[in-house]
């Protein structure tokens, strides 16, 4: 990534993601760690696309009042079955639910994300799809991979990145995003935001 951290404003990652976290650290730039403590809606009325923007703009919203000079980093990441939502189940009966209901068949994992810096009103928000393939799964296949997962936190009671080679079978598209942040896309995002304030010394409003 060639955005430095003084090409930007002090960031902060609106989330309490350890996931995220990680994968920021990735593109070498310096942050602070604010969750936002905003509960996430669940509109049945809403695509899965437009309800990853809307919470990640809510989250963004509610850090960036109390840090209106940083620019404020939020996500929030759904799994779509065809025109159903799959969020963090409640209980581990809930997630066995889940992944039999994805078992053998081709999901969409959507991570909407809102930079906003609002001393100058500027945000883009965006949403990044990946498609995942579950393997076939009967009974046995999921009780092993609950027994080895916490699938509580996770969206779609899974996690890529934690044993996932037992029950995915193949994906396409961005890899990170499946596990909470697009970096490809978000990189460009971020230089974007940089050469508009190389550009102008500061940043625009919208």
């Amino acid at each position: 990534m060639r955005v430095a951290p003084k090409d930007l404003p002090p960031l902060i990652l609106a989330s309490a993601s350890p996931r995220r976290a990680e994968l920021l650290r990735q593109l070498g730039l310096d942050f602070t760690v604010v969750p936002a403590g905003v509960p996430e809606l669940h509109q049945e009325q809403m695509t899965a696309r437009e309800l990853s923007q809307v919470n990640a703009y809510r989250k963004a919203r509610a850090v960036a009042k109390k840090f209106p000079d940083a620019l404020v980093l939020a996500a929030d990441t759904v799994v779509c079955l065809d025109t159903v939502l799959f969020g963090k189940p409640a209980t581990l009966e809930e997630a066995h639910q889940m992944l039999e209901r994805l078992q053998g068949r081709t999901h969409q994992v959507l991570s909407g994300i809102c930079l906003l810096h609002l001393r100058t009103h500027r945000q883009a928000v965006f949403a990044e799809s990946t498609a995942v393939t579950f393997q076939p799964l009967n009974a046995v296949k999921i009780r092993r991979y609950l027994n080895r997962v916490n699938p509580l936190d996770k969206a779609g009671a899974y996690a890529i990145q934690e044993e996932g080679d037992l029950i995915v079978e193949k994906i396409v598209g961005s890899y990170t995003n499946v596990v909470g942040l697009p970096l490809e896309r978000l990189t460009a995002e971020l230089e974007a935001w940089a050469d508009e304030r190389t550009r102008s010394g500061h940043f625009r409003e919208a």
